[in-house]
């Protein structure tokens, strides 16, 4: 029975309303983490120094930080706006969405199935709440997608597709795969266009010139890339596996490394019926029409040519950059894929039975989230003792100088600090013998707001502390160090979560 169009209207805006709501729902329960902090930092400073900051950071191109920048003009800094900020984008990325699936000449159905994938996606969901430029990379990657559907179709959107591959690009760099994956398209398929598509790329490569050239510069001065990707590890076996439950995850996302990396109660149902629907679908492959395999090859070009790409440059090169956040790219185009393979399935009841298991799987997901307790991160001790000590120090005439240990814990409390009229100074100790740090967490190049040391370069009267452990440990660094230069310590305040504690401690010189 064919539903009214008023009705199909409805249940797509239904469908929508709680895309917006998924994503808006515990929004601003976290503190900002280490990288949304940069991106707020950066989008405070003048605009020279924006520029310096952002090239020298060598991994993300500026576009993100720029309208970051707009928008803290607009509406400030709290919480809620700057988490906002990426919620926005992904709410109008419903737009080419949409658009998409109309140029595709989705049916009701699927476009029903792939919004309700597209708005549940776990993953989806947790990068549109992040300060960071993954929606906008879903935003422009999806109009870039819609164009050029158009283009393939018809011949026409090139300047269109054009300009926005521009943006994509300035947002991040793996937009260049979506470049290639739609370059890719032309020259198997319609290379009578092949001319165009080669203009549209001279463009798009003409106009990231000036970047490159800024990049450049940037990486004459201290620069080292191993720094922003020597922790990422090669994509092998296990990797590649949690990257295919994440493309199907619903609702759930691992926040920290704490957390399950998936609800397999969940994820391995909704994965049987993904094969068992493109096994279907592969069995009445031959029976589609010319227009139908194109669209597919189309889906399947956005899919795995940023794959493959992100793949093999992962290997062959000195450092991974393989990553869920970077190939949220490839998500929409496979949950079309997804939809498009169930609506096909000529059994009805096998169709009635695994769409009512999806949407079963869908519901227990969404009630074990709306149990999960809210989340406390150990990240998030630095802001809360730094808030207190501004409260305690506050009517202290010299500066209060904090000592840590660690670049992640420097940043942190710099940035919640940063107001305070240099009443704090923050000063970060190398070397210490007997402490680890997470080298993937490193304070900005070409910021000088934190002083760097090494342990016996540590003086002063009386200063504080601020350190992470399982334990309160005099007989451990960095207490143990102090203890020995003839230093009181004095009763921590202790914020614990993760099964650490983070300690911020006063520390006095013996008389």
């Amino acid at each position: 029975m064919k539903l009214p169009d008023k009705t199909r209207r409805l249940i797509i805006a239904s469908i929508f309303v709680v895309y917006v709501l998924l994503r808006l729902w515990n929004l601003t329960d976290s503190c900002l983490w280490f990288d949304e902090i940069f991106s707020a930092h950066v989008a405070e400073l003048d605009w020279q120094n924006f520029v310096r900051l952002v090239a020298q950071d060598l991994i993300h191109p500026p576009l993100f930080y720029f309208l970051l920048k707009i928008w803290i003009a607009i509406g400030g800094e709290n919480l809620f706006w700057l988490r906002f900020f990426p919620v926005f984008f992904s709410v109008l990325a419903v737009v080419p969405f949409l658009l998409l699936c109309r140029e595709l000449k989705l049916n009701f159905l699927t476009i029903a199935l792939a919004s309700t994938f597209f708005a549940a996606n776990g993953s989806l969901i947790k990068y549109a709440q992040e300060v960071r430029m993954y929606s906008l990379v879903l935003f422009f990657g999806l109009f870039s997608m819609w164009f050029f559907a158009g283009f393939f179709n018809r011949g026409k959107n090139l300047w269109f597709l054009t300009l926005v591959n521009i943006l994509l690009v300035y947002t991040h760099y793996f937009g260049w795969f979506v470049v290639a994956s739609e370059v890719a398209v032309i020259l198997i398929l319609q290379r009578i266009k092949a001319r165009q598509i080669l203009l549209m790329l001279t463009a798009t490569a003409l106009s990231f010139a000036p970047w490159i050239f800024a990049l450049w510069q940037a990486s004459n001065i201290n620069s080292n890339v191993a720094q922003n990707l020597g922790w990422i590890s090669k994509p092998n076996f296990a990797i590649v596996l949690q990257f295919v439950f994440n493309l199907f995850e619903p609702i759930y996302f691992e926040q920290s490394s704490a957390d399950k990396t998936a609800i397999l109660l969940i994820t391995l149902p909704i994965l049987a019926i993904v094969i068992l629907a493109f096994g279907f679908y592969l069995a009445v492959w031959k029976s589609e029409t010319k227009t139908d395999k194109h669209k597919i090859y189309l889906l399947l070009s956005f899919i795995f040519v940023p794959l493959l790409a992100a793949f093999v440059a992962s290997w062959i090169l000195p450092y991974s950059v393989w990553g869920t956040r970077h190939l949220s790219i490839v998500f929409v185009p496979t949950q079309i894929l997804f939809a498009i393979a169930l609506t096909k399935i000529r059994f009805w009841q096998l169709k009635t039975a695994g769409l009512s298991l999806i949407f079963l799987l869908f519901g227990a997901a969404f009630l074990l989230q709306a149990k999960r307790a809210e989340p406390r991160y150990i990240w998030c001790a630095w802001e809360n003792l730094a808030r207190s000590l501004r409260q305690t120090q506050s009517d202290l005439n010299e500066p209060t100088k904090i000592y840590v240990f660690e670049d992640l814990v420097a940043y942190h409390f710099w940035f919640a600090l940063r107001d305070s009229d240099r009443r704090f100074q923050v000063v970060k100790v190398n070397e210490i013998i007997g402490l680890t740090e997470d080298k993937a967490y490193f304070l900005p190049r070409g910021f000088d707001e934190v002083q760097t040391i090494n342990e016996n370069e540590i003086e002063g009267g009386r200063f504080f502390v601020a350190f992470r452990d399982k334990e309160w440990n005099e007989a451990k660094p960095p207490l143990r160090n102090l203890i020995a230069k003839g230093y009181q310590i004095g009763e921590p305040e202790v914020f614990e979560a993760q099964g650490l504690k983070a300690f911020l401690v006063r520390v006095w010189k013996k008389n």
